[in-house]
């Protein structure tokens, strides 16, 4: 996890031209990753920059460090919708990995943005692939290369077209229906270490988590073996957020799962639930971790009520128990395929 790097920087000096003739609220931010982008910006002078930053952290870090840097007040947060890009004239853009999230940014500032729109989208050499060039073709008249520096590169869009508002994609998987947005973990499909936590899942009560939603199908799942039960559902990921709410609503209980974008379980109680499903990521970006489980570990256990249960499904390779035991309680393996285990650890 790197606070800025050579991307970042290659985005805001291949734009400086462009930046510095566009008025007051003319410029678009997305999916910086802490702030470099928005606060690199602001120093020069801009002001009204709107962002949208798919991970809560992010929004955390930048509001933190403008605080730090003396910028509050030189942008604002959106989601990703209308709102955030119409009549842009400038858009930074951090390229996200996933296709299908690149083409679903790239619709809707082609549909809403000024028709005069540059879009600044850069990353790593080694997370780019010339299909993203492709992607953005498909809704810009004009696609151009910048030289590679520090192995990073920037494409930059002119002349927007065929603009689209993002749409789920949708499947029906083993009688349930999933919904996912662009990057969301796993797509409109149920990966195989959630169809083994779902194998073997107890029966919920009101107030069960489903923590690290992604697209919510373990909430959905709950919820439709058990009509009178309300469970929540929490990611971080405003994709995972808006995939959990529209999977429930295509299951017909939206009016039974609360999904709540939060920084881990930070807006839960101490000792306020009975049961927990986990599914933790094993990276952070594009940089692969065991750091964050264990945070995740900690949280749950502080939510969860004396004897209360954390189900959680990892890769077996990971060796999670000693972490589970010692940051939860007594843990158990209840179930073992191949490459997963299942445990649950009971809250001391």
């Amino acid at each position: 996890m790197v606070a800025v790097d050579a991307a970042d920087r290659l985005i805001l000096d291949e734009s400086a031209a462009a930046r510095a003739d566009i008025p007051d609220g003319g410029l678009v931010v997305i999916d910086d990753a802490y702030g470099a982008l928005t606060l690199g910006a602001a120093a020069p002078g801009a002001r009204g920059i709107r962002v949208h930053q798919d991970a809560l952290t992010g929004e955390q870090a930048l509001s933190a460090n403008a605080d730090r840097a003396g910028l509050d007040g030189t942008f604002t947060h959106h989601d990703l919708d209308a709102e955030l890009v119409r009549d842009a004239r400038v858009v930074l853009l951090r390229l996200p990995r996933a296709l299908r999230a690149l083409h679903d940014i790239a619709g809707l500032i082609a549909a809403y943005a000024h028709p005069d729109v540059v879009v600044f989208a850069g990353g790593r050499l080694k997370y780019m692939t010339p299909t993203m060039n492709d992607v953005l073709r498909e809704h810009f008249t004009r696609v151009d290369v910048t030289h590679a520096r520090q192995k990073s590169r920037v494409l930059v869009a002119r002349g927007p077209h065929d603009g689209a508002e993002p749409q789920p994609e949708a499947a029906t998987v083993d009688g349930l229906e999933v919904r996912a947005f662009g990057g969301v973990f796993a797509g409109a499909s149920i990966d195989i270490g959630t169809r083994l936590l779902l194998a073997h899942l107890p029966d919920p009560v009101d107030g069960a988590i489903d923590f690290a939603c992604g697209t919510g199908v373990v909430a959905a799942a709950w919820t439709l073996r058990h009509p009178s039960v309300r469970v929540i559902a929490t990611d971080q990921s405003a994709i995972a957020a808006a995939s959990a709410r529209a999977t429930a609503a295509a299951n017909g209980v939206a009016d039974r799962v609360e999904v709540v974008r939060d920084d881990l379980l930070a807006s839960r109680p101490d000792a306020s639930a009975s049961l927990i499903a986990l599914n933790p990521p094993f990276h952070t970006g594009g940089a692969i971790t065991e750091g964050v489980a264990p945070r995740m570990f900690a949280d749950a256990a502080r939510v969860l009520a004396p004897g209360g249960e954390l189900w959680v499904v990892w890769n077996s390779a990971l060796q999670y128990r000693p972490a589970l035991e010692r940051l939860v309680g007594p843990t158990r393996q209840v179930a073992r395929d191949r490459k997963f285990t299942v445990t649950v650890s009971t809250r001391r």
